[in-house]
């Protein structure tokens, strides 16, 4: 947290947002700055969680009893103060007021200003959070004698995308709080401090970390706290164990899969969260590459989705899933239900070639049979029915390479493609094939002259021969006997195997 940014709002008498995704330290920022305030000795700084009082939705009243219950325990144990726990049943006389009573009788009798941080403000709903934040508008022309000197609300989201959903209308959160001063947004780690970070656990036990771990941290994670600390976890306590032996990229590669695997609260919740309708209309044409989507017209989601960690706007690329580990976990996390059913149905391991090698053409070739066989059952079981194809097939693809190796995927807004690295370990070395999938929105020679050197691109990048192009036909008037090829092309110094799906 930047104390510099923050103290000059407190001092200033400012309200202000700070929002972050979750697991990013929000939390653990607010106790630190609630330390850091009392610590000076000229405030009194308090935290509480209003998580509890999602509950109550529209019943204001018993939204109240659930606040001030916290502010008055909170307020006894942290700060060995006994009036807000004292006087709450005096406050809940006044109703749907109660919250900006008690705050003003308990800042009134306060020998220092009282600075407040509300904890999970944007779990709340309906005419309980519109509540809460027009209290707080009301008390805070009397700021800092009757009423806290700064309230910091922090939540998931910035404050402008709260939806409440009054008897008659959709009010906005700022315009219900529209006194705020700043929405802060907690940043994640800089690669510099990913190395300061590790370097505490090398200082501490004598493990090192080798230098090639540093940079595939930074693309797995792009600094995001709870994968770049979890990471570290997985390597260190749970894959390497010994600390004369050095964390290697091997090892972060295989904590990464842990992670993935094991389905962790974070990526459980990130799953969760590509079920909204509005996170699916951002995330869904990234994934297709779309280069029609219309930003302007989904500002607002997108917006959301930004502040949900999902997704990044990178300078001169658009917008982007936000790190490595993401672009792998959402379209798994979107086909989890058709791998483990895929799995259960083809469990032979019929595309190894006897030198224990991934036979890609044979893989492929038998994915081609399977999509004329089930497209249409298999396509329907996506939410994100238009990007079925790209899932169905990473679907196909993720079942085989989880058993001895992994998918490095890239897509981006615009690209028009999906990119797609199988990196395979077997007795003779590492295999890397180069996947290229493609909507054909146009004819088919004009989708190969675009969709070759793509793949070609992709090729040199990833330092293989080994090229596939594949290209669903989604025209419904089209026959599979149209829609089903293979051909061998070229680009360049590569040859190219395209597949017509």
């Amino acid at each position: 947290m930047n104390y510099g940014e923050i103290m000059p709002l407190i001092e200033a008498r400012k309200y202000f947002i700070l929002h972050a995704p979750r697991q990013t330290g929000k939390t653990s920022a607010l106790f630190a700055l609630v330390d850091e305030l009392n610590a000076t000795g000229r405030y009194r700084a308090l935290y509480i969680n209003v998580e509890g009082a999602q509950a109550h939705r529209d019943d204001i009243e018993a939204a109240m009893r659930s606040i001030l219950s916290v502010i008055g325990e909170r307020a006894k144990r942290a700060l060995q103060d006994p009036f807000p726990n004292d006087f709450r049943a005096h406050a809940l006389q006044s109703g749907s007021d109660a919250l900006r009573t008690m705050l003003s009788e308990w800042c009134s009798r306060s020998p220092l200003p009282i600075c407040l941080m509300i904890d999970e403000i944007d779990a709340m709903v309906g005419d309980s959070l519109l509540s809460v934040l027009r209290q707080l508008r009301a008390g805070y022309p009397f700021r800092p004698n009757a009423f806290p000197q700064t309230i910091v609300l922090c939540g998931v989201r910035d404050l402008r995308d709260y939806r409440i959903h009054g008897t008659r209308e959709i009010i906005t959160g700022g315009s219900a709080f529209n006194i705020k001063a700043e929405s802060l947004r907690l940043g994640n780690f800089t690669d510099a401090e990913i190395r300061r970070l590790y370097q505490l656990h090398t200082t501490e036990t004598g493990q090192v970390f080798e230098e090639a771990v540093f940079p595939l941290v930074w693309d797995l994670t792009r600094g995001q706290p709870w994968l770049v600390n979890a990471l570290a976890f997985e390597a260190c306590f749970r894959l390497q164990q010994d600390r004369t032996q050095p964390i290697t990229a091997d090892i972060i590669q295989d904590a990464k899969e842990s992670l993935i695997l094991r389905r962790d609260t974070h990526i459980d919740q990130l799953g969760d969260k590509l079920s909204e309708e509005r996170v699916r209309r951002v995330i869904q044409p990234i994934m297709l590459g779309d280069a029609q989507f219309d930003t302007a017209m989904y500002n607002d989601d997108t917006q959301y989705v930004i502040d949900l960690g999902l997704i990044e706007r990178v300078k001169g690329a658009g917008l982007q899933i936000s790190n490595a580990i993401y672009r792998e976990i959402i379209p798994r996390e979107l086909s989890y239900q058709t791998q483990l059913a895929l799995e259960i149905a083809q469990s032979e391991l019929w595309y190894i070639a006897p030198d224990g090698s991934l036979d890609m053409a044979k893989l492929l070739e038998g994915f081609q049979q399977f999509f004329r066989e089930n497209a249409d059952a298999w396509l329907d079981r996506f939410t994100y029915r238009e990007a079925g194809p790209h899932l169905l097939m990473q679907a196909f693809l993720q079942r085989i390479v989880n058993g001895g190796g992994r998918i490095d995927r890239e897509y981006s807004l615009g690209r028009r493609r999906t990119d797609l690295l199988v990196v395979w370990k077997h007795p003779a070395g590492v295999q890397r094939s180069v996947v290229e999938i493609k909507i054909q929105h146009k004819s088919l020679d004009a989708t190969i002259a675009e969709g070759l050197p793509q793949t070609a691109d992709y090729m040199d990048r990833a330092g293989t021969s080994d090229g596939h192009l594949v290209i669903f036909n989604r025209n419904a008037n089209a026959t599979w006997e149209e829609k089903i090829f293979r051909r061998q092309e070229s680009s360049g110094a590569h040859t190219i195997t395209v597949w017509g799906m």
